[in-house]
């Protein structure tokens, strides 16, 4: 499954998504679809749930709506998570480019952390974390309030992102530009079996 097919997996969502994005960031519908290349009534019916966009469309929004740490509190947050104990990282929720991780979580990977900031992680999913994400609608995930949501996941098999058996803890929050970032912390290694 490609990242553009699961991340946000309903389009009519990421039209909302970006009525939400375009309402904070004060743009008007004519600016997002100049920045999309297509008409503000292309824009209005996305919003407004009347027309899904395309397969490229989706992505192209996608990539307008990415997490950025812009702002003082995001940067601050990033460096929370850099000086954090814990198996810990920060991902942008829609595309899944990694925006910061801790220096355990980076211990845990074979290529130093600065090779894969800004770059997908999905590839790297295990099926339990591909489940998991398909399911995000039904758990609330984009709702105004989402629940944190912890998860069991198997090994991925990757030896450059290693996803060893643990339980997983995610909790989705809203960064000051109206993106939408993801905190991926490990909760509990699996006990042996």
């Amino acid at each position: 499954m490609s990242e553009i097919s699961i991340a946000c997996a309903e389009p009519a969502r990421l039209g909302r998504s970006l009525r939400t994005w375009r309402t904070l960031r004060r743009m008007k519908q004519h600016h997002a679809a100049e920045l999309l290349g297509v008409s503000q009534t292309t824009i209005s019916r996305w919003e407004n749930g009347l027309q899904a966009p395309t397969p490229a469309e989706q992505s192209d929004i996608r990539r307008l709506m990415q997490a950025r740490l812009d702002s003082a509190a995001d940067r601050e947050l990033a460096r929370l998570v850099r000086q954090s104990t814990a198996e810990v990282h920060l991902i942008c929720d829609l595309t899944h480019r990694l925006l910061d991780l801790s220096p355990a979580r980076a211990r845990m990977w074979s290529v130093p952390a600065t090779d894969l900031l800004g770059t997908s992680l999905w590839r790297y999913a295990s099926k339990e974390i591909v489940t998991a994400e398909r399911n995000l609608p039904q758990a609330g995930w984009f709702e105004p309030a989402p629940p944190a949501l912890e998860l069991d996941t198997g090994a991925n098999g990757s030896s450059v992102v290693r996803i060893r058996p643990s339980r997983l803890k995610w909790v989705r929050f809203q960064l000051s530009d109206g993106s939408f970032a993801r905190l991926v912390q490990t909760v509990a290694a699996a006990a042996a079996a």
